[in-house]
């Protein structure tokens, strides 16, 4: 029997990589020491080369001393705490890195620039490194597989040997914890972990426990591959395919803080294609022939519905078709209403609004008394009529005639 080694899993890993459209190479090549260098110390985590280079060729209107400044600003660690510096990174590359600069005519002007196109898988810079070694505090690393988009590490791999009782998910989790210890600027920008032993493979965020770390079972959201497959190609091609890790990074990606500090979180792959889904079935539902009828989506206990239903929330937000939506969730129990206005405020990023949970009856008519914008929650109580009247005031008829406004029962 042929049993695959650690360097079977990372040659097979690589090659897949490699037909998903990233350059691939080894820290043999662009290391300090090597034939092709791109860091110039072994404590270089960022490739600063392609960064520079991918900040110049997505922002060539603004000014190179304004693209320097945003240069610095990602370079620079502000915060001692990873998550607090994860956290403030991955703003920068969702939403962009703000300067300040003085135009031709002496104003000073604001602006953002851009670190990452989302919208144009091609016009970043794909790159997976294999034996990436990392010096820091005097502690030497080298971590399996790590992924640079546009010069920032993104994703690191920790791979073991299935044919190893010793080399198990176990040991590759707490590898990565290691790492997070002792190498903790390799993770500033980090956007995925992946454990895998060539068979099995998990993926989890930077703040994921082992039981977070989960499997990713489908490629395109129709198909989920059956348990016992090979875990790794679904999760490679299911995950890394270049416009679905950009969806992840910006669309379903939150952070949040449960009173013992903050967490960070992926969606699972239920929650993604559910979502995206839904966007099409929005859409559709809200053309000027569409029937205004989205649909349906079915939750076991435990699947994470309030995090989809934000994630969902997040993507109407964000859709210019939907013209800056109202969002109105309704439930029928107020501890459900409070569980839901917690998730939401959690992703207050993510919906880019400061959600209103509703009061009483008079609250709910002022809240819903807008043209556009909001994202609103009620019970379904609160749309009585008031105390002596039979009939719901007028205004209430807005939620089925305006085209921007989306319902979540």
């Amino acid at each position: 029997m042929t049993f695959l080694t650690e360097a079977d899993i990372e040659g097979l890993l690589l090659e897949q990589l490699a037909g998903l459209g990233y350059q691939c190479t080894s820290d043999a090549v662009i290391g300090p020491d090597g034939s092709a260098a791109e860091r110039e110390a072994f404590s270089d985590v960022l490739l600063v080369g392609r960064l520079q280079a991918a900040i110049d060729r997505l922002n060539p209107e603004i000014p190179s001393e304004a693209r320097a400044d945003a240069l610095k600003q990602i370079i620079a660690t502000v915060s001692p705490s990873l998550i607090e510096e994860n956290r403030r990174l991955h703003r920068l590359m969702v939403e962009g890195v703000p300067v300040e600069f003085y135009a031709e005519d002496g104003t000073l002007r604001g602006d953002t620039v851009r670190l990452i196109d989302f919208s144009d898988p091609d016009a970043n810079d794909w790159l997976a490194v294999a034996q990436l070694t990392v010096v820091e505090n005097g502690t030497n690393r080298r971590p399996d597989v790590v992924l640079f988009l546009n010069g920032l590490p993104v994703a690191v791999f920790e791979l073991k040997n299935p044919g190893s009782e010793q080399a198990s998910l176990h040991g590759a989790f707490n590898q990565l914890q290691t790492y997070k210890v002792q190498i903790p600027t390799l993770f500033r920008t980090n956007a995925a972990l992946v454990i895998t032993d060539g068979v099995q493979a998990r993926i989890g965020s930077l703040t994921a426990n082992e039981e977070r770390f989960m499997p990713w079972r489908t490629t395109d959201g129709r198909t989920v591959a059956p348990k016992g497959s090979a875990e790794q190609t679904v999760l490679v091609t299911g995950v890394f395919e270049r416009s679905r890790f950009l969806a992840l990074l910006r669309d379903f990606t939150v952070f949040g803080n449960n009173g013992d500090g903050l967490f960070k979180i992926l969606a699972g792959y239920h929650q993604f294609h559910a979502v995206r889904h839904a966007l099409i079935c929005t859409l559709t539902a809200t053309l000027p022939d569409g029937d205004r009828r989205v649909g349906v989506i079915w939750h076991t206990q435990g699947s994470g519905k309030s995090l989809l239903m934000a994630f969902y929330a997040g993507q109407l937000v964000r859709c210019p078709e939907l013209t800056n939506p109202t969002i109105l969730v309704i439930t029928d129990r107020n501890d459900l209403d409070d569980q839901l206005f917690a998730t939401f405020a959690m992703c207050a990023d993510l919906i880019r609004q400061t959600p209103v949970q509703i009061e009483d009856r008079d609250h709910l008519r002022l809240a819903l008394n807008r043209a556009s914008g909001g994202v609103i929650f009620t019970t379904m109580q609160k749309f009585a009529p008031p105390v002596g009247e039979s009939v719901y005031p007028p205004g209430r008829a807005r939620l089925n005639s305006q085209p921007n406004t989306t319902l979540a029962r």
